[in-house]
């Protein structure tokens, strides 16, 4: 079901794409590499839809490179990350973190603070669909981030 899901968003943002009269936008490439602010490591960002008068959500293409994390952060509404290549982890504040892999969605719901990122050693990309605005809470350390692919090293 998941990758039956993926397979019509990747479709339907061809399809957007190939149809509209705004700026034609594609998911395939990489991107700009983004300025390190709110993140360690290495990460490109592709703008695929913003948020206008006809679309209530933005669609981000994120690629994070191997050992590359998020800070903590929250949103003002729902967040929903779908996992188009590589492995990640994605941790919410008090529960466990967890692997995101290829076909994965994961749901946020608003103001929940949490992070996501690539693994230790393969980069994720991922499409972010979300809304409202972005809060960042406070930075996740190396160390912090080491102690997360330990755990889950192996799974």
């Amino acid at each position: 079901m998941k990758k039956l899901f993926l397979l019509l968003i990747v479709f339907s943002l061809t399809t957007y794409a190939q149809t509209t009269d705004y700026e034609i936008n594609s998911y395939l490439v990489e991107g700009f590499k983004a300025p390190n602010t709110n993140y360690q490591g290495e990460a490109w960002l592709n703008s695929v839809i913003r948020a206008d008068g006809s679309i209530p959500y933005n669609i981000t293409k994120a690629t994070f490179k191997a050992n590359s994390t998020l800070n903590w952060h929250k949103h003002t509404d729902r967040q929903v990350l779908i996992v188009v290549d590589g492995t990640g982890y994605y941790q919410e504040k008090g529960k466990q973190p967890v692997i995101m892999r290829l076909g994965d969605i994961v749901k946020c719901a608003a103001n929940t603070e949490h992070w996501h990122s690539s693994s230790k050693d393969e980069d994720v990309t991922y499409l972010a669909i979300y809304q409202g605005e972005t809060q960042w809470t406070e930075v996740l350390s190396q160390e912090a981030y080491d102690q997360v692919a330990e755990l889950l090293k192996g799974n």
